[in-house]
């Protein structure tokens, strides 16, 4: 209002305070004193008080953090010194117990529900635990509200049938308003009598609804508490239903599915996931960390694509960092977050940022070896303690990622000991242990020991066969014929052109990769060119056979009318593995 004015009403609350005698000041968020109210010229509200402060005539409290004492308070020396400063710290699991209980009563008075022991002990458990960037009692407290309004919220809605009981009201209502425009008066009659009939039964069963659970005091337990932590952070950890539990235990069988060929891995994967989902890994390392070490194209990112498929519902839900984009020094700051006064501060790291947004996730550092080794020191500390700070000094928190890395270190030799065509059984066991041993030789020599030595497990994938080599090519047929449904066709592959695709997709140095390559040449680019013609329309089923003797066998393609052949896409193969053969010989 004008120059001065600050002071002035600053000045009447002092004076009041000293007059009274008996009132003790409390000053929250005190650093804000220093400067406040400082024109050019006039003095701020700190140098106001210090006068006071020293004659003993403000019994004062204040409170401020430990940044923020640092940032103001000590460039002041003659205010801090009128100050006893005491550290409040956090206070431990019990005590964050007791406060709790202090303050059952007023929120059970608010939401008008009943809280548990049970509830007061998880939710301190549980903040303590999962929430890393509070503190408690803050947290604890806040979960102890937020269960509280959920059970008020989930008591006050009306059961499904209530509403149920509404639609039904409306519908005869209309139709009773059209038989009386229409003059069908009897009709309408029948309908008054029904919507009588609906609105009474309405009325009993609100009065039942209201008379029921209304009366009875809701109950807030831990199981309430671990459902609105789950909500808040993504971490499942309220109990496992029966639904949960039977897909965890076949969680091979589901992974199999889409990763053909590496049972080692998978079982190593569904261990790790089973045994955080149980509650019986260790709380202060990661659900799990994985080398995937192996050939390229045998499924080292699939299988990681397909987990987080499998925890999620959502292949996006896979954190991965490409890591050959990290193999200059100064692309570390990057991962973690710029140091302060470079380019990038404000915005935090690829990888932190992600993880204090998603905190149980699946975390996948794709050729790891590709990598600066410097990046590899601030992975010691994620896969021993499970936790990083980033360039502002927030502590993420890994306690809830699956870690997983792959490298195809020490498989550039494969080829050497190949036969042509498909080995024998004898020699693919004789090669896979070669090559294993030929795997851990070279990481060895380009991991430091104390990076290996905090890695759960390191997987070597297996080189695939003439049967996986079939199976994926069901797979990859099964996404063509997806693409093919868009367009009211289909596709069917005798097995001997899968045999044969198999054949000339094959390579034992380049896993699958090269499959997909052959699909694209020798089945899609033909597919294109004749729907195109005109020779493949929309209702046509595309039997692809094969023609010639010896080296110069080819595809053959003709289109059939659906309704010639028995309903059953490749997916159902594809899905169910090596089941029945569906497909039609040519």
């Amino acid at each position: 209002r004008y120059r001065g004015d600050f002071e002035e009403r600053l000045k009447k609350v002092l004076k009041e305070i000293r007059t009274r005698g008996d009132i003790i000041l409390f000053i929250d968020e005190l650093h804000t004193l220093v400067g406040a109210g400082a024109a050019e010229g006039a003095i701020d509200a700190a140098s106001i008080l210090k006068p006071m402060l020293a004659r003993g005539e403000l019994q004062t409290i204040g409170a401020t953090t430990l940044d923020e004492y640092r940032k103001h308070l000590e460039k002041d020396a003659a205010l801090e010194r009128r100050f006893q400063p005491i550290q409040v710290a956090e206070p431990s699991l019990p005590h964050t117990i007791e406060i709790l209980k202090g303050l059952r009563d007023r929120y059970e008075a608010h939401h008008r529900v009943s809280i548990t022991d049970e509830a007061l002990v998880q939710a301190a458990t549980l903040a303590d635990r999962y929430i890393s960037d509070r503190f408690l009692p803050d947290k604890a407290i806040d979960l102890i509200d937020e269960a509280g309004s959920r059970m008020r919220i989930r008591r006050m809605t009306a059961p499904p049938d209530l509403r149920e009981f509404d639609e039904k009201i409306a519908g005869v209502r209309r139709d009773k308003e059209s038989a009386i425009d229409s003059q069908d008066f009897e009709k309408a009659a029948s309908l008054r009598d029904k919507e009588k009939q609906l609105l009474a039964a309405k009325a009993k069963r609100e009065k039942e609804w209201k008379a029921g659970d209304m009366d009875v005091v809701a109950e807030v337990d831990g199981e309430l508490i671990a459902e609105v932590l789950a909500t808040a952070t993504g971490i499942p950890v309220f109990k496992l239903t029966e639904e949960e539990s039977s897909r965890l235990l076949r969680m091979e069988d589901e992974l199999h599915k889409r990763v053909i060929g590496q049972k080692d891995a998978i079982k190593a994967l569904s261990q790790a996931i089973r045994r955080t989902r149980a509650g019986l890994k260790d709380p202060k390392r990661p659900g799990g960390s994985f080398i995937f070490a192996g050939p390229s194209g045998v499924g080292k990112t699939e299988l990681s694509k397909t987990l987080a498929e499998f925890l999620f519902g959502d292949e996006d839900a896979l954190i991965s960092l490409d890591m050959s984009e990290f193999s200059e020094k100064h692309t570390v700051s990057r991962l973690f977050g710029s140091p302060p006064g470079y380019v990038g501060y404000e915005e935090g790291g690829q990888l932190t940022e992600k993880v204090r947004r998603k905190p149980f996730s699946v975390v996948l550092f794709d050729e790891v070896e590709k990598a600066h080794p410097d990046i590899f020191n601030s992975l010691l500390q994620i896969l021993e303690d499970g936790r990083l700070t980033d360039s502002q000094g927030r502590v993420v928190d890994f306690k809830n990622t699956v870690i997983i890395m792959t490298t195809n270190l020490g498989t550039r030799d494969i080829s050497k000991g190949f036969n042509l065509g498909f080995a024998a059984q004898g020699d693919v066991k004789t090669n896979y242990e070669r090559m294993k041993v030929k795997v851990n030789e070279e990481l060895k020599q380009h991991f430091r020991p104390e990076f290996l030595n905090r890695v759960d497990d390191t997987v070597v994938f297996h080189q695939l066969t003439e049967e996986d080599i079939i199976q994926i090519v069901d797979l990859m047929l099964a996404k063509v014929d997806e693409r093919l449904k868009d367009r009211d066709m289909g596709i069917e592959l005798s097995s001997e052109a899968k045999s044969l695709l198999a054949k000339k997709g094959y390579d034992p140095v380049m896993g699958a990769r090269p499959l997909r390559r052959t699909i694209q040449r020798e089945i899609e680019d033909v597919l294109s060119e004749k729907i195109l013609f005109g020779e493949l329309r929309p209702g046509h089923i595309v039997v692809v056979g094969v023609e010639g003797e010896g080296d110069d066998k080819k595809f053959s393609f003709r289109g059939e009318e659906k309704s010639a052949l028995p309903d059953v896409p490749p997916i159902e193969q594809a899905a169910g593995g090596a089941g029945p053969n569906l497909s039609k010989d040519a």
